[in-house]
């Protein structure tokens, strides 16, 4: 008992460190992206891609991987993970034009997928049920400290040492996560038998997962081409029904979406994800560009929001262990809602202290609903399933984040036209005063939106099991 007590803390200390690494390397470019563009040459187009073709990557390949280490085990792919990860980190930091940081941040965040896909399972694998949503809201920690790390580190190696360097500095964290996850972590899973890799499903998956963001990130989202590509990838993924529902082995098991916990759950993370990850974008945007605050300023100010999610998070998890998650989860939501439309009401005249209502409402938020809907998730399908299941929940919520900033691009050029909006996101000069008006519509509108959405999440968020870690049971319809 004592070694299998010993090693549920070892697991968890892996999985929180490959999860910090992957979570640091989303935040941590945000902050410099006016300055990395600046320096590149590139594009308001260079710059979606730099920040969403990493979690492209990661959105892409979590199903597959999470299949792929339920069918050959976690802890190998993990393993990778970090490899690939330091190697990509390398790579991103020698790169001489935005088409190369593209390129390479899509590696990257190969690597950053096979981290996040198996950090999840492996501490459901180690931690008893009654004891996983404390597990995962540790593992939230790890999110957290990794975004503050991002914020902290994007301004000040930005500033200090040029934007190269926010990469360079994964090197030295990877090589030691590489060498602690290969010497400490096991297998404690038994690995299942005479089961098959689905590859008719993963491949048709990605690619039609691929084309559909594909046509939210390229150039204006409301063009013929792009309208034309989205419906393309949509047609890949009702092709992706039609064959998982005829496997034996899918990649993707839409069995679990009959468990009702588990849909409504990975249901509200979605919305909540669209919602909330252009967040720290929107609000770069407002500080640097019409408050006229530096990247590092900008970045430090931000940290208020991840300091409450890093010190509420395992509390919230916890508490849903004892109480389960609808109330935490819907209050959470609530909570995220009311932080956008506040952020909404925002002018020119607005100061940091407005801003910081509004971070401390997401800080609030996102630690009452991230660890309970999580716990929901991961506790509401058998153990043999871990894998799969941290898959798609991740899928959904990545595709969320992926989304997220696009789309609040959308939404502003509902207000302001995309060429303009584009030389001023792409500019590390303050807005000029005849442009702040309509480009603080442009913001104001997309919060409001956005802020509503979340507030719809509400919706399936009521409708999962009274029990976070109640016994899986498929209701059928």
């Amino acid at each position: 008992m004592k070694n299998k007590i010993d090693y549920k803390w070892i697991a968890l200390s892996a999985a929180n460190l490959g999860t910090f690494m992957a979570n640091l390397d989303s935040t941590i470019v945000v902050i410099g992206l006016p300055t990395i563009l600046q320096n590149l040459h590139a594009s308001i187009v260079h710059g979606i891609w730099i920040i969403t073709g990493y979690t492209l990557m990661l959105t892409i390949l979590l199903v597959l991987l999470g299949r792929l280490a339920d069918l050959y085990g976690r802890v190998r792919l993990f393993n990778l993970g970090f490899v690939i990860f330091t190697i990509g980190s390398l790579l991103c930091a020698l790169s001489q034009n935005g088409d190369q940081l593209i390129i390479f941040r899509f590696f990257q965040g190969g690597g950053a997928a096979l981290l996040m896909a198996n950090s999840a399972a492996i501490i459901a694998d180690a931690f008893p049920k009654e004891q996983l949503g404390m597990g995962l809201g540790t593992n939230v920690m790890a999110v957290n400290m990794g975004n503050i790390a991002g914020y902290i580190l994007g301004g000040v190696m930005i500033t200090y040492f040029g934007w190269r360097s926010i990469f360079l500095i994964n090197i030295p964290i990877g090589i030691f996560g590489t060498v602690w996850s290969y010497l400490l972590l096991k297998e404690i899973r038994v690995k299942p038998v005479a089961q098959k890799f689905d590859y008719a499903g993963s491949i048709l998956y990605c690619i039609g997962l691929a084309i559909i963001l594909l046509a939210l990130t390229i150039g204006d989202p409301l063009s013929g081409r792009n309208v034309t590509i989205l419906a393309t990838g949509v047609a890949f993924f009702v092709g992706v029904i039609f064959v998982e529902l005829r496997q034996k082995y899918p990649t993707i098991d839409l069995t679990l979406f009959k468990i009702r916990s588990f849909a409504t759950a990975n249901f509200a993370a979605f919305l909540n994800a669209i919602a909330f990850a252009c967040g720290p974008f929107l609000r770069s945007l407002y500080l640097q560009l019409i408050l006229g605050y530096s990247a590092l300023k900008a970045g430090l100010l931000l940290i208020p929001m991840e300091i409450i999610i890093f010190l509420i998070g395992p509390i919230s998890g916890r508490l849903s262990d004892r109480y389960g998650s609808r109330v935490l989860s819907s209050v959470g939501l609530a909570l995220n809602a009311s932080a956008l439309i506040w952020f909404s009401t925002l002018n020119q005249k607005s100061t940091y202290g407005a801003v910081l209502i509004s971070l401390l409402l997401f800080g609030f938020g996102m630690a009452l609903f991230y660890p309970p809907n999580a716990s929901t998730i991961m506790g509401s399908v058998p153990p043999e399933k871990h894998g799969v299941a941290n898959g798609i929940r991740m899928t959904l919520n990545q595709t969320g984040n992926v989304i997220s900033v696009p789309f609040s691009l959308l939404l502003m050029t509902l207000v302001m036209p995309y060429n303009e909006l584009s030389k001023i996101v792409g500019s590390t000069q303050l807005v000029s005063s005849n442009e702040i008006p309509i480009f603080l519509r442009a913001i104001n509108h997309a919060c409001l939106i956005l802020g509503i959405i979340t507030l719809f999440a509400i919706i399936p968020a009521l409708m999962v099991g009274t029990r976070a870690t109640s016994k899986p049971s498929i209701q059928k319809d």
